[in-house]
């Protein structure tokens, strides 16, 4: 096999990794895809994608990273979160990732439920409401972040192959 088609395999590699990261917490999904483009670009001697496609590339990973941080924060402060109520989403989508698919859905918001409720020290009614509130509250966040991201790295896609084909 040619270096060349080796640099283009592991490029792949590259952009499906960040493609399941902009979904999974543990990869840095538009990071990984702007690094495996960059690396198909340069197998190619730069010679279909240009620097001004790759600053655009760069443009859209960095705004992905932003949209990430605020669309969890955003749905967080929606309906009051509290700091261990953030904690305890990161921690519970950290815990998810063992269980499957049901494990990154319900992990942020157990881990945020319970996040709000050490926060709130009380177990009564109209406490675990609240807290459940939040939790529903800052999940959103987390799918809102999840959908947005992805949606990011497509565009990426997109600016990739319309600078190799045109």
């Amino acid at each position: 096999m040619s270096l060349p088609v080796v640099l283009y395999l592991l490029a792949a590699v590259l952009v499906l990794a960040g493609l399941a990261g902009t979904l999974l917490p543990v990869l840095p999904g538009a990071p990984l895809v702007f690094a495996g483009l960059l690396l198909a670009a340069w197998a190619d001697g730069f010679q279909h994608v240009g620097p001004w496609p790759l600053l655009a590339l760069g443009g859209l990973a960095l705004l992905s990273l932003v949209v990430d941080l605020w669309a969890t924060a955003h749905g967080a402060r929606r309906v009051g979160a509290s700091r261990l109520a953030m904690l305890g989403a990161t921690l519970g989508t950290v815990a998810g990732l063992f269980f499957g698919l049901p494990g990154l859905l319900l992990g942020p918001f157990a881990g945020a439920l319970g996040g709000e409720l050490l926060h709130r020290r009380s177990l009564d009614p109209q406490h675990l409401g609240a807290a459940g509130k939040v939790g529903a509250g800052t999940w959103l966040g987390l799918v809102l972040g999840a959908v947005l991201k992805l949606a990011l790295a497509f565009a990426m896609l997109g600016v990739f192959a319309l600078a190799w084909w045109l």
